[in-house]
């Protein structure tokens, strides 16, 4: 998932482990299986290493997907600036701010002399380069499609910062309860989907964005898995009819959400307008690609897809699809 621009080293990941929509696996083997494969990656990722690699201790983030990683693997004391998107969690609000995650001010970093500045797949190639003729290491970090390449990009992270440990036992733990909630949905009966990420224009997540694993894990059907891009039109969605819509807008406010809510609740036939299966989610965790956040983020929203599994739990889901004042 992180690619040098140097070609320092390349990450290999020889073992990806899935339990799929018809496993009958017992938790006690999907448990074993996950603890199996996080050691076959360890190891992959140990043999990748060249040994003129090194620990990094001035780092630059140049995305907040990158940033929350660092902060998730305690890598924080390493991390010198990052950009005036980075907000979560708090404490990244005050670090120096290096621009916008499309536009950095490169005078700024080689002035804050960092021996390793993190990418994102939005940043500028052409600034990349001015860095690289500066001697600044720098490493791209493409998005994740899967929850699995979420996972191979927080331990790389972590490895280049020395917290490979911690991150090992995040990655366990997170890949042991998304096992187990796949089992627990692969057998029910699973409700269409769409979930809005973009306003304007209309966007939501096909199978090349991490978004659209929180639905198949959950036990649903995207309707937007096999679309070309992640641009969609109201008349498809109308069209379609999905039994379930859920919103959470990249780069703004939960209070966004609320607002694209009542756009939806204006077409009375649509069955999630019948069924008030209409839920606004907080984009800060279901737009964040790391571990933790997505296992909050996916028990979240498997209550709203099953709730007949939650009982005790229907009401909050209910409130939360409600918003402010209506």
């Amino acid at each position: 998932m992180i690619s040098s621009r140097q070609g320092n080293w390349t990450m290999k990941c020889f073992f990806k482990y899935r339990i799929g929509p018809s496993s009958s696996c017992t938790h006690s083997v999907a448990g074993t299986m996950v603890t199996f494969a996080l050691v076959l990656i360890c190891i992959a990722y140990t043999e990748s290493i060249q040994a003129g690699d090194k620990n990094f201790s001035k780092v630059i983030s140049l995305s907040p997907m990158i940033t929350e990683t660092i902060y998730l693997v305690g890598g924080e004391n390493t991390l010198i600036a990052n950009t005036i998107y980075c907000n979560v969690p708090e404490e990244a609000k005050y670090k120096e701010k290096i621009g916008s995650v499309m536009r950095m001010n490169v005078e700024k970093i080689i002035r804050l002399d960092p021996d390793l500045v993190i990418a994102s797949s939005l940043t500028r190639e052409k600034q990349i380069i001015m860095l690289e003729k500066m001697s600044i290491p720098v490493i791209r970090a493409k998005n994740p499609e899967t929850f699995d390449q979420m996972c191979d990009l927080t331990f790389s992270i972590a490895q280049k910062l020395g917290c490979a440990e911690k991150a090992g036992r995040i990655i366990e733990k997170a890949k042991m309860e998304a096992a187990a909630i796949l089992e627990k949905t692969s057998g029910l009966n699973k409700p269409s989907v769409f979930i809005q990420i973009g306003i304007k224009p209309l966007h939501s997540a096909n199978k090349e964005m991490f978004i659209n694993e929180y639905i198949r894990y959950g036990g649903g059907v995207n309707i937007a898995e096999h679309e070309s891009s992640g641009i969609f039109s109201r008349e498809k969605v109308l069209a379609v009819n999905p039994d379930v819509i859920m919103i959470a807008t990249m780069g703004s406010s939960k209070k966004a959400g609320f607002v694209e809510r009542e756009k939806w609740m204006a077409y009375k036939n649509m069955k999630a307008v019948k069924s008030n299966r209409i839920h606004v989610l907080d984009p800060e965790i279901i737009c964040s690609p790391e571990p933790e956040s997505f296992i909050k983020g996916l028990k979240d929203i498997i209550v709203l897809l099953h709730p007949g599994l939650f009982p005790h739990k229907r009401g909050s889901a209910s409130s939360e699809s409600k918003g402010d004042g209506m």
